[in-house]
């Protein structure tokens, strides 16, 4: 293959269109709340599956990231104001979908000097003031390194505490902007280490250009810092202007990846063509809760 070529998509990667009337309710109040999710912005594969299914991944502090990731279909640019009333929209929405799993993420906000950690922390009380029952995941930025940031999510104490590596070493300064592997596993080892008995959670793309050996060293380094739980996916390039996809990884290599994970201690894998850091989320939280009460 020529560094100008693009691999052809694969039959295995179509996606199935489920637009009823569960994905329009979606859709309409996340307009009337002003309120964004990664599912949109990010152009996830799975929305028409998630949102069909009444569930959904919300993305708070804006619509507009301060950084520019390469693989990323996310705004880039300077947000301009902080809404201090997102946390309880996003716990009224939780309330109207009747979530028992929510997922909260956002955009990188290093304009702020926390990285919006107390978004982060108040969006986790206010579900729990208004859903009582419902398991908080969120999926945080790395707030700069800033551990005081960390610490107020931690102490806000999610059920599950996701920070996507996103890539494998080698690779990791060329994909992401600003974030850096080292960084990723240090505040995976710090989240544990404020809260050990929250599962923690991470990421990996592959078609990038990443060998077989680069992934399960990745895999390493994150069982290393004792995270819980791996998704692993094929990055699909949104747009000419993001790095290029070097392969699509057949499905049958995801399934040994996914047995790869769990003979190295994870507690749950997913593992698969059109799996994201939140797919199958509300299934997650079980299987890792059980594996920290019995190690």
């Amino acid at each position: 293959m020529t560094s100008n070529s693009k691999p052809k998509k694969p039959d295995w990667l179509r996606i199935k269109l489920t637009t009823g009337d569960n994905y329009q309710e979606i859709k309409d109040m996340m307009r009337s709340k002003t309120l964004h999710t990664v599912c949109e912005e990010a152009r996830c594969p799975n929305i028409y599956e998630c949102w069909a299914n009444r569930t959904a991944t919300f993305m708070i502090l804006g619509d507009i990231c301060t950084r520019a990731c390469r693989f990323c279909a996310v705004k880039t640019g300077m947000p301009t104001e902080l809404d201090l009333g997102e946390p309880e929209r996003v716990a009224d929405a939780a309330v109207q979908m009747n979530l028992r799993h929510c997922v909260v993420t956002s955009v990188a906000r290093d304009d702020l000097k926390d990285g919006g950690a107390s978004i982060f922390a108040e969006t986790i009380r206010a579900i729990r003031r208004k859903l009582p029952f419902c398991s908080v995941e969120v999926l945080i930025p790395d707030f700069l390194g800033n551990w005081d940031a960390l610490k107020v999510v931690m102490d806000a104490k999610p059920d599950i505490l996701n920070h996507n590596v996103e890539t494998v070493e080698r690779l990791s300064n060329r994909v992401r902007a600003k974030a850096k592997y080292p960084r990723t596993m240090e505040l995976l080892r710090r989240a544990k280490e404020m809260q050990p008995n929250i599962p923690t959670k991470s990421s990996i793309m592959l078609g990038l250009g990443e060998t077989l050996e680069e992934v399960h060293k990745t895999m390493d380094d994150l069982r290393a810092v004792d995270c819980n739980i791996l998704t692993l996916g094929q990055y699909l390039q949104p747009s000419s202007s993001h790095i290029k996809i070097e392969r699509y990884v057949h499905p049958d290599e995801f399934a040994q990846l996914k047995l790869d994970g769990l003979a190295k201690g994870f507690s749950h894998v997913e593992s698969a063509p059109l799996v994201r850091s939140s797919y199958h989320a509300h299934e997650q939280v079980k299987s890792a809760s059980a594996n920290l009460i019995h190690s």
